[in-house]
Order: structure tokens, then sequence, then C-alpha cells
């Protein structure tokens, strides 16, 4: 299974960030999902490592003004900035590139980080206004387990305040907010609703994975409705030549689809129902059997047709005894969902320089 702490990790979320110190994870298990690992796909793949920017933000990437500030703001979030100096920080905490990096896989990460800063902004906004009452005590107690954990290492709560880029006031903020998040998700995952997601999400549970070719078109940013419903009708054709015999589905993939793994036919290689793709791709594919193609699948990376080459049923699971997967995957999708309805009605700009 995969583990659902990297893209926070690598975005700069609350769980186990620059932003909040691993220990506040390790002392609050049950607020950092973390399923085992799970190998993603070999070929590129659409759907992965692209950065979640709310729709509705206003993006000037590129644009950014007054260069010879320091610390330039990237981005505001409901009036509040996000800094330079915080994406430089969330970056650092990476695993080193074994090749050079080039300047558009720079920026890429550098807008992945942005995203889960803004992400992580609106999750803290939203707690101060709602979230539960915590003690002071309690962010104390987080605090102090912190410094054991540090001095274990040889270092100091003020390193890493100076690693992170943080004041002591932005870590404690950081831990209340996870603190909050862990109730708020804890209010919602009695055993009963648990049981009903491990069942709406057996295939999971039960690692049954799929392989599936596609063929996708891209869509602009800011895309307009006329240009999705020209790239729909295209697909839609195209899946009549395929059904029809004219072309077989991976040299299609191979003359349309605007994905790196277009070479290979479309082959993005076996994947499971949860987290590694886009929820509505991975859905599409996980209901077809080996062999179908699917109609044209609408994600935001663009539209798709599917094909399931394979599929490996994995071995049934039992509630009881994957019990801490079930709860972790039901807070990460908890979490997501709260993070989709804030980020509809949030105000972002961004100005990336």
């Amino acid at each position: 299974m995969l583990n659902l702490k990297w893209k926070r990790i690598a975005a700069g979320l609350l769980w186990g960030s620059a932003l909040v110190p691993a220990t506040v994870v390790a002392q609050n298990p049950s607020a950092a999902p973390t399923v085992g690992n799970a190998p993603l796909p070999s070929n590129a793949n659409p759907m992965l490592g692209t950065a979640q920017v709310p729709a509705n933000a206003k993006s000037m990437v590129g644009t950014a003004k007054g260069s010879a500030n320091a610390n330039p703001v990237v981005a505001l979030v409901n009036g509040e900035p996000i800094t330079l100096a915080e994406v430089d920080a969330v970056l650092r905490q990476r695993p080193t590139s074994l090749t050079p990096l080039t300047t558009a896989q720079q920026r890429q990460l550098r807008l992945e980080a942005v995203s889960g800063l803004i992400d992580d902004l609106l999750l803290r906004q939203y707690f101060h206004k709602h979230g539960a009452k915590i003690a002071p005590a309690e962010v104390d107690k987080q605090l102090a387990q912190v410094e054991v954990a540090l001095k274990q290492q040889g270092k100091t709560l003020q390193d890493f305040y100076r690693e992170s880029h943080q004041t002591e006031a932005q870590v404690r903020s950081g831990i209340l907010a996870t603190l909050q998040m862990t109730q708020y998700i804890r209010q919602k995952a009695n055993e009963a609703d648990l049981k009903k997601y491990f069942q709406e999400n057996k295939d999971y549970f039960d690692k049954t994975t799929v392989r599936a070719r596609h063929i996708v078109i891209r869509l602009p940013q800011g895309g307009t409705p006329s240009e999705r419903e020209q790239a729909k009708q295209k697909l839609t054709a195209l899946r009549e030549q395929i059904v029809a015999g004219k072309i077989d589905f991976a040299e299609a993939a191979k003359k349309h689809s605007h994905c790196p793994s277009a070479p290979q036919g479309g082959d993005i290689g076996f994947f499971t129902r949860k987290w590694m793709l886009d929820e509505e791709f991975a859905k599409a594919a996980f209901a077809m059997k080996p062999g179908e193609i699917s109609g044209v699948v609408e994600t935001e990376f663009g539209v798709h047709l599917i094909q399931v080459t394979e599929r490996n049923a994995g071995t049934p699971a039992n509630f009881e005894q994957c019990l801490e997967d079930v709860r972790d995957c039901f807070m990460e999708d908890t979490r997501q969902a709260l993070l989709a309805q804030l980020r509809k009605t949030a105000q972002v700009s961004i100005t990336l320089p």
C-alpha cells in the first residue's frame, strides 16, 4: 500500500512536514496516515506529482515583482501570505535528486510546494475559526516531546526553528492545527462509518491491482468549456474507431495521447484503487474488466479513454485485521474532502517567481 505521508512531506502539509516536527506525528499516530509502501508505476503518469492549485486561484506565476526582496511573497491565501522562504524550507525536506533537475522540473517542484502550503494554510485558517479548543498545556507537551527527540539528534529547538525557517509561534501554530485536525477526524471515524468505508473500498484493502492503458488529451489551465467539449468529442470519435477495430488502442495512444506513456501505447502499469492515481480515473478503471474500454473519463488533468489490460485480485481482507489501515485511509479521505470544500471558496493568488 502507498505511503500517504509522502505527498504531504513533499508539499509541506500539516503532518510530517517542515511545518510540524515529525515528533508530533509520532505522538499522534492517528493523525499521520501511513499504510506501508507501494511502488508507483514506472512510466511517467499525468496524475501523479502535479500541483493541486485551487481552481479559482489567480495565477501570476513568473510575473512576481520586487525581486530585490530577499523573501518575497509567492502566494496569498484569503489575504495571508506565503513566502519564498517557506517554499524553500519545504523543498529542503525532499530527498536529494541523484541527477540535476531541469529548470522545468525545479519549477514544478516549487509549484507543488506552494500548493501544499496553500492547503496547509487553508486548514489552519479553518481550524482557527472552527477547530476544537486545545489546551495550551497540550501544545506545550507536544513541543517538549519535540525537544527531547531533537536532543537525541544532537539538536535544539532553536536549530529546528532555524532549519525550517519558522518562529516558535509558527511551530506552535502548526502543532495546534495538527491536534485540531486529529480531533476533527476522530469525531467522524466511528466504527459504523469505518465498516462502511471498508466495504466501499474493499478492492484497496484486498490489495487488488489493475493494469491499464490510457489516452489523455490535456487541457490548458483555465481552458474553456468549449475546449473541453472538443476534446471529449475527439475521444468519443476515437473510441468508436477502436471499438470498430479500425485502430488498435495502443496505436491510438501512440498517435494521440498527451501522456509521456504514449510511446508505450499508453501503458501506465499496475496501480491500486486509491492514492496512486486521480480518483475518477481509478474509479473508472476498477469498474472495468480486462479488455474493456471506458467512455470518456474527466479528471483535473484532462479527458481520458482507459483500457484495462490486467487485473490481480489480491487477497480478501478482514476488517478487524486491517482496522488501522482503514482508519488511516478514512482520515486522509476526510481531510481531502474538507480541503476540497475550502478550495472552492478560497481567495488565492499565486505570484511564484
